[in-house]
């Protein structure tokens, strides 16, 4: 990473969005896929491993499974989706919910220390190609094609004259907008959580090696608040997972909802 640069000619070059553009690591794959492909292995052996011997009496990792299956279930999907809808959404939730956090926490976690959504192709892909996608169809098999754009558009009671002009930003929020601030909430956050953590961690090293004598002691200040934004960076990662997990429900809930 070019942050490890910590300085040139003498002065302290702070890290950039050029940082997070990593170069591929063999055959034009980088850094992030691998983790992406990586963190599928853990999700996947997670719940393989904690499902294998069932018991009555579940054991602590077993435990830990069900609670993370549990919280995606009943606390996102069943809330946002509804009750007699939401089960055959269970599997695609929980696993936006895992994946996400798994990656996130990458950026916190010892040697790999690079959260997989700071690149904006990750989320985007995630939105794109698997949220809205299903948004659409499941809205056209509930409503019909027609039914389901004007379901989307069209909110019931509102006089014509003003339809003129709010259909138009509904559809520019519903079909524009939404699907470009879903992927980017989670971007953002990782992307600036983890570019806050590199600019106190280096500038703690340069303030360390490189700055006059009555500098050094400073560097201990700048470490203890990367250790402190470590701790901020975790919590906002299992937020962001929640987020993302808690808005996909929400579109397929919205979806399926008679109302608009």
């Amino acid at each position: 990473m070019r942050a490890l640069w910590l300085a040139e000619g003498g002065e302290f070059v702070p890290p950039g969005a050029g940082d997070f553009d990593l170069p591929p690591i063999f055959w034009g794959i980088t850094k992030p896929m691998l983790l992406a492909v990586l963190s599928v292995i853990i999700v996947a052996a997670f719940f393989l491993m904690a499902s294998r011997r069932l018991r009555i009496v579940p054991t602590k990792f077993t435990f830990i499974a069900e609670s993370v299956y549990d919280f995606g279930r009943n606390n996102i999907a069943r809330e946002l989706i509804g009750t007699k809808d939401f089960a055959p959404y269970v599997p695609l939730i929980v696993t936006l919910f895992t994946f996400i956090l798994v990656n996130n926490i990458f950026g916190i976690f010892p040697l790999i220390q690079f959260p997989t959504m700071a690149h904006i192709g990750f989320p985007l892909a995630l939105s794109l190609l698997i949220v809205y996608p299903l948004w659409h169809f499941i809205g056209i098999r509930k409503h019909g094609f027609v039914g389901h754009i004007k379901h989307q558009l069209v909110p019931p009671g509102v006089p014509k004259p003003v339809l003129i002009l709010l259909v138009p930003v509904e559809a520019f929020v519903k079909f524009f907008m939404n699907p470009l601030t879903h992927a980017i909430r989670v971007f953002a956050a990782m992307f600036a959580g983890h570019l806050i953590l590199i600019v106190f961690t280096l500038a703690g090293e340069y303030l360390l090696l490189e700055a006059g004598g009555l500098l050094k002691p400073v560097s201990v200040v700048s470490w203890a608040f990367a250790i402190a934004m470590t701790f901020v960076e975790a919590l906002i990662q299992v937020l962001q997972a929640f987020i993302f997990a808690l808005l996909a429900a929400n579109y397929i809930g919205a979806a399926l909802a008679e109302d608009h």
